[in-house]
């Protein structure tokens, strides 16, 4: 054989490989071939390397007899010992770390780096990272398996990363991970890609994928983001900055960026430039930590690409592909790169059909929260760990609770039936781990390893939106199981009420009809927390304590009102994305004044109400002087969702409307924000809630498209009865005849003038015959909260079949 010939099968250069030659050049580098070849042409930046081949990996083994050694070693493996299999492993990795590799071997890798330092004329710092020929299947992901070592530069240090790379291939995690998926040790061969470092150390960097990490809603682009190099992204050292943007409307040139949560970053990888090792870390700066790592441009770039990589993977296999890929932004040159890109193997291989669903039956004391990783809820009693020495102490069932994990404590992770971690967020590897694992886990708490001790039997809750919390003692559950069945719909809308944007992606699996109420005062409420006047007038704010706390709440923000347009066109956004191209009714903000003034800062900006209830709110706040400012950021927000966003699907409805003159009122404020009716399609809907709604409904129905029946109130308001008082609240009924007459007669006066109108309400699913009520006068949708979607959409097809008979 030539030296041209052993160097050409021993190194590969990336446009020389493809998908098709895992075989040879394992998963990782097999896709960065493929991108290179076939994706930088088209904009998405990859830099160049090259990959040494499992031919070149098995002739090492082979020449160095190697091979047999190893098979001794493991003939005697018991990969559930950890004892056992630490010793095991041990043992590999310095019989691999001891020998020389053969000189052909070493020839060709050093001329392919020379050859790729050759057009910046001086040695380059390159990234050397390990690529298992069996990685990336649809069923078994070994991401993360091997190792991979960063700032190496020179010929020497290469050749010791390689080595050390392929020793990697027998470290505990990943002996054990392969006996679990029932892999043959020599059937796996080794691959090492070589390629050239993005100076992220100074820039930015993290993890992204092609769909949601939690709920596998597809239509999302999750990105990951903190300071320095990507390693402490993947190993949940940081808690990064989380992004969603949205692809359908990305596609289409809209900017719909979801979701946008400040991690607290509070430290980066950097080189060891004149110190002993290739990477340190070091603080991020108090300013750094408290703003976005990234901007809006590099964030809609990246996921843009993850598109397009996404895209290309899938017509590639015939069929859908979700992405997870790590990305690096350079500090010199401020250039975004694709740096690693795998098929997503947990959420894309789950069925879709059957819903699981976790709810807690009982109370608990909150002891630690942090991110939710999955939905499930899990017990146990704690065992902290502080490092990979502990491992052996662990028992099967109990609740992991460290700092962070790393692929070496995936042989006990899977005995876990929890896991609590300091540090990281949902694209760590605990997060990733977990997922795989089907395991409740709560990332990022900062304080866990504190607050929690030894032995003490708790509940860890991921049921509860993006949030998880450590309780204490074992709260009751319960799990139910939905098949997602796609029945024949009924002609009668079956729509959710929606509030928590948390929860929207998941519950968008629930065959239903879109969002007949999605409430915007949860939002705020939660995810937002300030009286929007008291952004508007900051520097007029009396209170000491609010001032404070505004000041934390808005630390990333220098223009402080758009906080409360970003946070709010956010969760918005989050929700008529889960559900677009539906429909999704966003009711304008229905806080009394007790509840507005509970906001932070709200107190001096709110009357006091002897009656909040019927006082100061819905559509009289709007356009009058003392809120209108206030409103106009409710405006703004929603023309970003709808016009930014490219979520036309969004329709708004003012609630508490007392009279046609309000309603034309209002609408003259909304349009100076942009929000004209039938401008871009939008369409205005008014709560139907006071008898002057149904008594003037046709006047009404000339200025609005639809009307929203709101049963509380107006039962409350047809009756008489305050809903709050319990010596009267026997009298509430919305199926009182003058109630239901009520009803009856705007659903009439609607039908003729020829507008939609809907219900929001728990009536429906509570009683049946207050159902087929609304069935029989032909009402367009009713809306429900989530848990009764299901069999109230059974039983209005059966009442539809039944009266149409």
């Amino acid at each position: 054989m030539s030296a041209i010939a052993s160097a050409v099968d021993l190194v590969r250069w990336f446009d020389q490989i493809g998908i098709e030659d895992v075989p040879s050049v394992g998963g990782k580098n097999a896709s960065l071939g493929e991108m290179f070849r076939e994706l930088t042409p088209h904009g998405v930046q990859i830099p160049n390397g090259f990959a040494t081949t499992a031919a070149a990996y098995r002739n090492f083994l082979r020449v160095s007899g190697l091979d047999e050694k190893i098979s001794q070693v493991l003939a005697d493996l018991d990969s559930g010992d950890i004892g056992n299999l630490r010793q095991r492993g041990h043992q590999v990795r310095e019989l691999i770390l001891s020998t020389e590799f053969p000189n052909d071997f070493k020839t060709a890798i050093c001329e392919a780096y020379r050859q790729l330092s050759a057009e910046r004329g001086v040695p380059l710092d390159v990234a050397v990272r390990s690529s298992a020929t069996a990685e990336d299947l649809p069923d078994a992901s070994f991401a993360g398996q091997q190792e991979t070592y960063l700032n190496v530069r020179g010929e020497t240090a290469l050749l010791d990363a390689c080595r050390r790379c392929f020793a990697s291939l027998f470290t505990d995690r990943a002996i054990s991970y392969r006996v679990d998926k029932g892999f043959d040790h020599h059937q796996i061969a080794l691959s090492v890609g070589v390629q050239v470092m993005v100076r992220s150390d100074i820039g930015t960097s993290g993890v992204m994928f092609s769909l949601d990490t939690e709920s596998g809603f597809r239509d999302a682009v999750l990105i990951n983001a903190a300071y320095g190099l990507g390693e402490n992204v993947v190993q949940g050292a940081v808690n990064p900055d989380e992004y969603y943007v949205f692809k359908p409307t990305l596609r289409t040139g809209s900017r719909p960026i979801l979701k946008k949560a400040v991690g607290s970053k509070e430290i980066k990888m950097v080189y060891d430039i004149g110190g002993s090792k290739l990477t340190k870390n070091v603080p991020v700066s108090l300013e750094d930590r408290t703003r976005f790592a990234v901007s809006d441009d590099d964030i809609l770039t990246l996921a843009r690409w993850a598109c397009q990589i996404e895209d290309h993977y899938s017509e590639k296999k015939g069929q859908p592909c979700p992405m997870d890929m790590e990305w690096a932004k350079d500090g010199n040159t401020g250039q975004l790169f694709i740096v690693q890109a795998r098929p997503e193997t947990v959420q894309s291989q789950r069925s879709k059909l059957t819903l699981e669903t976790y709810r807690l039956r009982g109370n608990g004391t909150a002891i630690v929260s942090g991110g939710a990783v999955g939905s499930r809820i899990g017990q146990g009693k704690v065992r902290v760990i502080a490092d990979a020495s502990g491992l052996a102490e662990f028992q099967d069932g109990e609740v992991l609770v460290t700092e962070k994990t790393d692929p070496d404590w995936e042989p006990i992770m899977k005995k876990a039936a929890g896991i609590v971690t300091n540090r990281g967020g949902r694209t760590c590897h605990a997060a990733i781990v977990s997922r795989e694992l089907g395991l409740p886990a709560i990332v990022g708490t900062l304080r866990g390893t504190e607050l929690l001790h030894d032995g003490q039997e708790v509940t860890v809750s991921c049921a509860e939106g993006d949030t998880g919390v450590v309780y204490d003692g074992l709260v009751p559950f319960d799990v139910e199981e939905t098949q997602l069945d796609q029945r024949k719909r009924p002609q009668t809308k079956v729509m959710m009420i929606l509030a928590n944007p948390d929860e929207a992606f998941s519950l968008s699996f629930i065959p239903n009809d879109g969002v007949g109420l999605a409430r915007m005062e949860f939002i705020i409420n939660n995810h937002i927390k300030v009286h929007p006047l008291a952004l508007l007038k900051f520097d007029q704010l009396d209170d000491t304590a609010a001032r404070t706390e505004i000041e934390r709440l808005t630390a990333a923000y220098v223009d402080k009102p758009q906080f409360f347009v970003d946070r709010l066109a956010e969760g918005v956004g989050m929700i008529a994305a889960a559900f677009y191209p539906k429909d999704v009714i966003v009711r304008m903000s229905d806080f009394k004044t007790n509840e507005y003034a509970n906001l932070v800062g709200g107190r001096q900006f709110e009357p006091i109400e002897e009656n909040p209830m019927l006082g100061f709110r819905g559509a009289s706040r709007y356009y009058n002087e003392r809120y209108r400012d206030a409103f106009t950021l409710e405006c703004r927000a929603m023309t970003k969702v709808r016009d930014e966003m490219g979520l036309t699907n969004v329709k708004l409805m003012i609630p508490f409307c007392r009279t046609v003159e309000e309603g034309k009122r209002v609408q003259e404020v909304m349009a100076e924000q942009g929000l004209e009716r039938g401008k871009n399609g939008l369409e205005i809907y008014v709560m139907c809630e006071i008898p002057s709604n149904v008594i003037q409904a046709e006047a009404f129905a000339e200025i609005f498209d639809g009307f929203s029946i709101g049963s509380n109130d107006l039962t409350q308001l047809t009756l008489g009865v305050d809903r709050d008082s319990e010596i009267v609240a026997h009298i509430f009924n919305e199926r009182d005849p003058a109630v239901m007459a009520t009803i009856q007669s705007a659903i009439e006066t609607a039908k003729r003038m020829g507008r939609k109108i809907g219900i929001c309400g728990q009536g429906p699913s509570d009683y049946p015959e207050f159902a087929e009520f609304l069935v029989e006068q032909g009402i367009d949708s009713i809306s429900l909260n989530p848990d009764a979607v299901l069999k109230t959409t059974v039983r209005i097809a059966e009442m539809e079949d039944r009266l149409s008979n």
